[in-house]
């Protein structure tokens, strides 16, 4: 496995449209395992494909891991959600692809997501709490789309502003 570099905003490859991965096969997995373990050594809880410049549909999440346990990894190829609760949810969400920056974000309670595995074998799970916000975060990368366009203008405009004063230093 291979520690891969997260791009960051504003990279362009972060607003692009991932297209579907077309066959599992060992080149795939092995992209899964690279993003889990740059997941692992950034801190973070979930890792889409563009993150690392791969313009791919898949990601990479586990949302339980610490010190005391050593996680359950989920590997989603090709995600769809196919049922979303009426209730929302906030919850406070950053970004590896944008380092050092939080802001509350309203998303479902629970989601229900159709995927292959990492063995290409079509899956299906029913996201509540934390992880249904992690899962519709690393999903909105395959479509371009960062929590902060999910802010107002004024938030998301004070929030790159600080983003930019941070890289200066």
């Amino acid at each position: 496995m291979a520690k891969l570099k997260v791009y960051e905003y504003p990279h362009p490859i972060l607003r692009e449209h991932a297209s579907k991965v077309e066959k599992v096969d060992h080149e795939t997995r092995k992209l899964l395992d690279d993003m889990l373990e740059t997941m692992y050594v950034e801190s973070g809880v979930g890792l889409a494909a563009p993150q690392v410049g791969v313009s791919k549909r898949m990601l990479v999440i586990d949302y339980e891991r610490d010190e005391e346990n050593p996680g359950k990894p989920i590997y989603m190829i090709n995600p769809e959600i196919i049922w979303a609760s009426d209730e929302k949810v906030c919850g406070e969400e950053g970004c590896l692809s944008v380092p050092g920056m939080r802001a509350e974000v309203e998303r479902f309670a629970k989601v229900r997501v159709r995927y292959l595995d990492y063995h290409g074998k079509e899956q299906e799970v029913l996201a509540e709490d934390f992880f249904a916000i992690v899962v519709q975060h690393e999903m909105d990368h395959l479509d371009g789309i960062l929590y902060i366009d999910h802010l107002s203008r004024l938030k998301r405009n004070m929030l790159v502003k600080k983003l930019e004063k941070s890289r200066e230093k």
